[in-house]
């Protein structure tokens, strides 16, 4: 009797440790956790220790595509869903594979457990038909290049749709997009052909470029050769300007002086200085073995008696003045023979 008084107190205590344990749970932070009432809900679990009427109360169980099955908690933290790639076929009839990743949020766990039975699967359901929608009015070339304007459009479809089963989607992004081979090397091939002829723009624009260059620097040079010419002519110009006036002040101040010689200043220094371009001419003419007649003018004979003057002029400088000479008229242009006499 007494063993089995025993065993029904040991009965008694584990129901009473079961149903203690059954009646405290504890939800961790960032969490949640929805209470059943007989069925229906009844409260909504916060973080943190709660008490709940065992065998009457209990937690609802999520069985959601791609997390651990018959999951009691709600996590409230923006989560990930990673699309394995998919089929898309673009506008110019160009299959591709895109693969993409998801970020959501629960807002509203209540909407998230009883408006939708598979979440993350009606996500992901909805996520690849609006990519297949947004994609195929795309082509190919306009697919690689407006990755932002398809994870725009696809986060507004999927607010749109997901707004009722208390999710957020944040962002959604477009990871690859895989075409086929040979579109592949079709591509690779375009790619190679743009950029030979961007290079060869380039080089043109390049040579181009040099040659504006070449043609700006000859006519700055020939500019600098021209200013340099002309600032040399001017200079040149003006040396010869002063150099002549410099001579014709060297030559006045010659005949200054041979006519402050001449008879103190009385003189005619214009009949000397003929005379002596005379003899000099003569002189240079008599230099020549050639035989030669030279026609003297008239005006010879008063040319040769201005000499006689300045010989009297001289002379009565010197020790002896030398006795006068009649002058013969000279009638006619007399000839004068400068050369060796003829045999």
């Amino acid at each position: 009797m007494e063993g089995f008084l025993l065993f029904v107190l040991i009965i008694l205590a584990a129901a009473v440790l079961v149903t203690a344990l059954k009646s405290f749970r504890v939800v961790g932070q960032a969490s949640v956790m929805i209470i059943e009432r007989l069925g229906k809900f009844h409260k909504m679990a916060a973080s943190g220790l709660n008490i709940i009427l065992p065998f009457v109360d209990k937690p609802r169980s999520v069985y959601w595509s791609g997390i651990r099955p018959g999951l009691n908690t709600l996590d409230l933290r923006e989560q990930l869903l990673e699309f394995p790639p998919q089929p898309v076929i673009t506008r110019d009839n160009v299959t591709v594979g895109v693969d993409s990743v998801l970020y959501y949020q629960i807002t509203d766990p209540i909407k998230a457990i009883y408006e939708v039975a598979d979440l993350t699967g009606s996500i992901m359901q909805l996520t690849i038909t609006a990519m297949r929608s947004i994609i195929g009015d795309l082509d190919l070339d306009h697919t690689f290049t407006s990755r932002d304007v398809i994870n725009n459009k696809l986060r507004v479809v999927l607010d749109e749709a997901t707004e009722r089963w208390g999710v957020k989607v944040t962002r959604v992004e477009i990871r690859n997009i895989h075409p086929p081979e040979d579109v592949r090397v079709t591509m690779e091939k375009q790619m190679t052909a743009e950029r030979n002829r961007r290079a060869l723009i380039l080089q043109a624009d390049g040579e181009k470029q040099a040659a504006i260059a070449r043609a700006e620097g000859e006519k700055q040079a020939a500019i600098a050769r021209a200013e340099g010419e002309k600032e040399a002519a001017v200079l040149r110009a003006e040396g010869q300007a002063q150099a002549r006036l410099r001579a014709t002040e060297a030559e006045a101040q010659a005949i200054r002086q041979i006519a402050d010689s001449i008879t103190a200043g009385q003189g005619n220094p214009a009949q000397y200085l003929l005379m002596q371009r005379y003899i000099e001419s003569l002189t240079h003419m008599a230099a020549s073995n050639n035989a030669k007649v030279v026609f003297m003018p008239v005006e010879t004979s008063s040319v040769l008696s201005s000499i006689g003057a300045l010989k009297e002029v001289f002379g009565e400088t010197g020790s002896a003045q030398p006795e006068r000479r009649e002058s013969r008229e000279i009638k006619g242009p007399p000839a004068l023979s400068i050369g060796p006499p003829s045999r």
